[in-house]
C-alpha cells in the first residue's frame, strides 16, 4: 500500500513512518522537510498521487483555543481537500482520550479535528490514545521556576509511542472504522511520580490545575472509560529501554 504520513518527522509521525515501511509499504512523508507545507496545503497535490491511505499525526501544542483551531482546522481541511481531489480511499487520525471532559484550548483543537473528518468527504478512522511514556518528562518544561518544575497534577494511563504507530499502521491496513476503541497503557500512574522518575536533578512541584478541567485530570477524565486495546509496555520497561 502507498501510504501517506502526515507530520512523518514528528515523535509519532516518524514510528509510523518506520513501522509502515518495515511491513512492506511505500511510505510518503508529509512535512516541510519533504516539501509540502500542511498550514497551507503546499505540495500535497503532488505528494498524494497513488495514495491510498493517509495517516495524520500532525501536532501543534498551544492552549490557545484558536491557535489550536487554527492549526488543527487548517491542518485537516487541507488534507481533505487534497486527499479528496487524489483519490484517496481512508484518512486515519491520531486523536486523545478524554478532550470531551476536559475543556482546554489544546484539546478545542483535537475535538474541532475529529469533527472535520467525521464530517469530511472521506472515509475515516479516528484513533484516541492516552498520553505518551514521554509526556512526562515534556510536563518538566510546562513551567519552570529555577530548579523547580511545575507539573500538573492528573491521572494518567500512558503507552508507549511505538505501540500507538502500530497501531495507527494496523487501523490504516484494515479499511475506514470511524471512531475506534480507545488506545492506553497497561498502568496508572499519577503524572507528578513520572516527572519526578526522569526529573534529572529538577525538583517536581504537583500542582493542581484549576477549574473544571482540573478537576476532571485529576480525577482520571484522561484515562480510558472502558474496554479498549492495551499496550504492553509499562512505563519502567520504557524507561530502562531508553
Amino acid at each position: 500500500m502507498r501510504l501517506a504520513v502526515a507530520g512523518g518527522t514528528g515523535l509519532v509521525g516518524r514510528l509510523v513512518v518506520e513501522e509502515a515501511a518495515a511491513r512492506g509499504h511505500e511510505v510518503v512523508v508529509l512535512a516541510r522537510s519533504a516539501g509540502t507545507d500542511l498550514t497551507t496545503g503546499t505540495g500535497l497535490a503532488q505528494r498524494l498521487a497513488g495514495v491510498e491511505a493517509v495517516v495524520d499525526a500532525t501536532n501543534h501544542v498551544s492552549q490557545k483555543r484558536a491557535e489550536a483551531e487554527a492549526f488543527f482546522g487548517g491542518v485537516t481541511r487541507h488534507l481533505l481537500d487534497a486527499e479528496a481531489a487524489a483519490g484517496v480511499g481512508h484518512h486515519v487520525v491520531l486523536s486523545i482520550v478524554g478532550i470531551d471532559d476536559v475543556d482546554t484550548g489544546y484539546y478545542a483543537g483535537k475535538r474541532l479535528q475529529e469533527r472535520l473528518v467525521a464530517e469530511g468527504p472521506l472515509p475515516w478512522t479516528v484513533l484516541r490514545a492516552t498520553q505518551f511514556h514521554e509526556f512526562a518528562e515534556q510536563a518538566l518544561g510546562f513551567a519552570r521556576v529555577g530548579p523547580f518544575s511545575l507539573v500538573p497534577r492528573m491521572l494518567s494511563q500512558p503507552v508507549a509511542a511505538r505501540e500507538v504507530a502500530a497501531h495507527l499502521v494496523d487501523l490504516a491496513e484494515a479499511g475506514p472504522a470511524g471512531r475506534a476503541p480507545e488506545l492506553a497503557g497497561p498502568e496508572r500512574h499519577q503524572m507528578t511520580d513520572l516527572a519526578r522518575r526522569v526529573a534529572r536533578g529538577r525538583r517536581v512541584v504537583p500542582v493542581p490545575l484549576p477549574g473544571k478541567a482540573g478537576r476532571a485530570m485529576r480525577a482520571g477524565a484522561l484515562c480510558p472509560a472502558g474496554a479498549g486495546p492495551r499496550g504492553r509496555l509499562t512505563f519502567e520497561e520504557w524507561l530502562a529501554a531508553r
